[in-house]
Parts: C-alpha cells; sequence; structure tokens
C-alpha cells in the first residue's frame, strides 16, 4: 500500500504562512531542498500548496509529521496526501485546439499520459477538461 501512495502531499489553510515560510517549514519537517528533493505548487484560489516529492520518501510519514508539527498547528494548517484523479485541467490553451489534438497528445505515453477516454473543452476559458481511462496516465 506504500509503495502506492501519492508523490504529492496538499496543505491547507496556507494563508498564513508566506510561499517563503512554507518552503522553509516543508525543509524543516522533511529534511530535504526545495527544487531538489521536492516542489511547491501554490494554489492561492483554494488557501492550499502541493508538495510533489521528487525524492523518494515516505509520503504518509510526513504527512503525519506534519499533523504534529507545533508551526503546522499554529499556522492552523492541515496535509494530507494528495488522491489520485482520473480528470485534469490543461489551461492557456490555444483558440484553435481541437478535442482530437488533446486526446492525441494526452495519449502520448512520452508526454506522460494515458488512454483518454473524454475530451471537454471549455473555448470561452481557453481550458478543457481531459479524463483518462485511469489515474495513472495523469502525471
Amino acid at each position: 500500500d506504500s509503495a502506492e501512495a501519492s508523490p504529492s502531499v496538499v496543505l491547507e489553510n496556507i494563508e498564513r504562512c508566506s510561499p517563503d515560510c512554507l518552503q522553509m517549514l516543508l525543509e524543516n519537517i522533511s529534511g530535504l531542498t526545495i527544487d531538489a528533493d521536492f516542489t511547491v505548487e501554490l494554489i492561492p484560489e483554494i488557501n492550499a500548496a502541493v508538495a510533489t516529492f521528487i525524492k523518494s520518501i515516505d509520503t504518509k510519514e510526513f504527512v503525519e509529521k506534519c499533523s504534529q508539527h507545533k508551526r503546522i498547528r499554529e499556522f492552523k494548517m492541515t496535509a494530507r496526501l494528495l488522491e489520485s484523479t482520473q480528470s485534469i485541467k490543461a489551461e492557456n490553451l490555444p483558440e484553435s485546439i481541437s478535442t482530437d489534438f488533446l486526446t492525441v497528445y494526452f495519449e502520448s505515453a512520452r508526454n506522460g499520459g494515458g488512454p483518454v477516454s473524454d475530451v471537454q473543452l471549455f473555448p470561452e476559458e481557453n481550458s478543457a477538461i481531459i479524463t483518462f481511462c485511469d489515474h495513472k496516465g495523469n502525471t
């Protein structure tokens, strides 16, 4: 089960912690180095960040360390494993993009893709939702 654990951890309620502070905090808890061992993507729209570990670590153990960490609790942040999903949102797409192109692109193993079951285009947002046949093709 641990081998299947996500390499990504979602941190929620991050508004009281600056991005630099969050990165240092994650380095302190994990003992790893930002950029070399993990990346952090801020998602301000939902007051969250996603830490993705490049170096293989036990992310379940990391989440447990976070839940017990004094500073995480002071900031009222929470941490959990990022669950697998079968759909992703592609943004900033060219206006002329087609569902066929997106299907072929996201099915390409070279692009980290897999079999696509559905593509929904949202031209007014220049975005699309791509749904994979299983959650392994959405890296």
